[in-house]
């Protein structure tokens, strides 16, 4: 299992970690299909998760959530953590995880290597808070 921290945008469907949803937007209507966004997080990180389709019903704040084979990348220009066709994400928990919401991995800009143009670098962290989640005051 990779940590949170560790993710970089790709391509690739081969992600595997865990991780707690903590906040989930009001679903919206992507073509034929349900949407939503969510922030979760592992005890190194954060990242924007898309929720698609049945399961924005089926995940709620507090669930500890197992993504197999997951992708990191770009979707309608938010970089954003997903389970895409051939991954799955599953519950298995709730409530009792350790996590930490800074750094938010959707929230960092990413640069290609200078040493290799197939892979990204991290560049430089977008906003200190999240702009689709802002803090709770």
């Amino acid at each position: 299992m990779v940590s949170l921290k560790n993710i970089v945008p790709a391509a690739q469907n081969n992600i595997n970690t865990q991780f707690i949803l903590l906040e989930k937007d009001r679903p919206s209507k992507e073509g034929q299909e349900k949407a939503c966004l969510a922030l979760v997080a592992d005890e190194t990180a954060s990242v924007h998760f898309h929720l698609w389709g049945t399961e924005c019903d089926t995940f709620e704040p507090g669930d500890i959530i197992r993504l197999t084979n997951g992708i990191f990348s770009y979707h309608r220009n938010n970089l954003i953590l997903r389970a895409g066709k051939r991954g799955k994400a599953e519950k298995v928990g709730e409530f009792t995880m350790v996590f930490v919401e800074t750094p938010n991995m959707s929230e960092i800009r990413w640069v290609p290597d200078p040493n290799n143009s197939n892979k990204l670098v991290q560049e430089s962290v977008i906003s200190p808070f999240s702009r689709i989640f802002p803090p709770q005051i």
